[in-house]
């Protein structure tokens, strides 16, 4: 299932679970399908994420790379101080490498809506599997 961002839109994705390898294998495609448009206007939420590796960091880097190369951008929410991604970008040194929206005010410290207050939004919402028997769901809201 495509994205199905509005022009001057916002696309939210939602992880939810183990950010690991098994979870990139499974949420890859979707992420390279999304940030492989122009102009893609990108809202990871990783406030439901409990566990992060670096397979998961690699994958939110490729998806910040991608959304560069084509003229768009990435923001992360969700990411709090003692949460698991925080502590990962801290611990690599990558927290200034990827622009993350405020949760306090529900708006961001970057300028410009994130959700449907402003701008047309899409939420997709992707669960990471728990076990290798589990799939990834996707919805469009």
């Amino acid at each position: 299932m495509g994205p199905s961002s509005a022009t001057g839109g916002t696309t939210v994705l939602e992880l939810r679970g183990e950010l690991d390898i098994l979870a990139v294998s499974v949420l890859s495609d979707r992420l390279d399908e999304i940030t492989g448009t122009q102009g893609t206007d990108l809202v990871v939420d990783v406030r439901a994420v409990t566990f992060i590796d670096c397979a998961g960091l690699s994958l939110l880097s490729r998806a910040r790379y991608r959304t560069r190369q084509r003229g768009g951008r990435l923001r992360l929410t969700g990411v709090f101080g003692g949460g698991s991604v925080a502590r990962l970008l801290r611990m690599t040194g990558l927290t200034g490498s990827f622009e993350i929206l405020s949760d306090e005010t529900g708006g961001d410290d970057g300028g410009g809506a994130a959700g449907p207050s402003g701008s047309a939004a899409v939420t997709d919402t992707a669960t990471i599997p728990d076990t290798a028997t589990d799939a990834a769901g996707t919805a469009v809201a």
